[in-house]
C-alpha cells in the first residue's frame, strides 16, 4: 500500500475515493483507488481510458459494468480488466455501497481528473448525472484527453466543440475547477 491515502468526497454523487497508491509512487506505473459508490442506480457516462488500462476489484457490495456493450455484474472477491480504448462504464444498482479497488495503468494524470471532477461537484458545478456544465467540459477534455474521453460523439467531434467553446467559457468566467 503507498503512503498517500488521501481522500476525496463526490457530494453530488457521494461517491468517495482514497488514494492507495499514487504516479508520485510508481514512478507513473499505476494509480490505486479505493472507491465506495453508493446506490444510486445512476450510471456513470460511457467513456474509455485511450492510453491506460483499467481494472476493478469488487470488495464489498455489486457493481454492473458495461464494456462494450455487454453487462456483467460483479461481487465481492471478482475482478475485472478493461483494456485502453475501450469504450465502458459502471453502476451500483444494487442496495448497499459498493466497495471496489480501482487501478489505472499508466498513472497519468487521472488522479488530478477526479480531484478536479470532485472539486467541481463540491462548488455545485455538476448537473443531477455528475456532469459539468458544455463550457466547464470545453475547458476539461482537453486537459484531460489522455486520461479519460466520453465515446459520445465521437472524439473528433469533441475536440472541435472544445476548440470552440474553450474560448467562450474563459471568457465567460469558467474554469475547469
Amino acid at each position: 500500500m503507498g503512503q498517500t491515502e488521501e481522500e476525496i468526497r463526490n457530494p453530488r454523487t457521494g461517491q468517495r475515493m482514497r488514494f492507495r497508491q499514487t504516479a508520485d509512487e510508481t514512478e507513473g506505473a499505476l494509480l490505486q483507488i479505493e472507491s465506495v459508490n453508493p446506490p444510486t442506480g445512476v450510471a456513470e457516462p460511457e467513456h474509455v481510458h485511450p492510453n491506460q488500462e483499467s481494472r476493478a476489484e469488487v470488495i464489498a457490495g455489486t457493481l454492473c459494468f458495461v464494456v462494450e456493450g455487454q453487462e456483467r455484474r460483479l461481487g465481492p472477491g471478482e475482478a475485472i480488466t478493461i483494456p485502453a480504448g475501450t469504450p465502458h462504464y459502471f453502476v451500483n444498482d444494487g442496495t448497499d455501497d459498493a466497495v471496489s479497488i480501482q487501478e489505472f495503468r499508466p498513472a497519468l494524470r487521472t488522479a488530478d481528473f477526479f480531484k478536479t471532477l470532485f472539486e467541481l461537484a463540491e462548488q455545485g458545478k455538476l448537473d443531477k448525472r455528475g456532469m459539468p456544465s458544455l463550457l466547464t467540459l470545453a475547458l476539461l477534455g482537453p486537459r484531460f484527453a489522455d486520461e479519460i474521453r466520453a465515446v459520445s460523439p465521437p472524439w473528433p467531434v469533441q475536440r472541435l466543440a472544445f476548440a470552440v467553446l474553450a474560448p467562450v467559457a474563459r471568457i465567460r468566467g469558467y474554469a475547469a475547477a
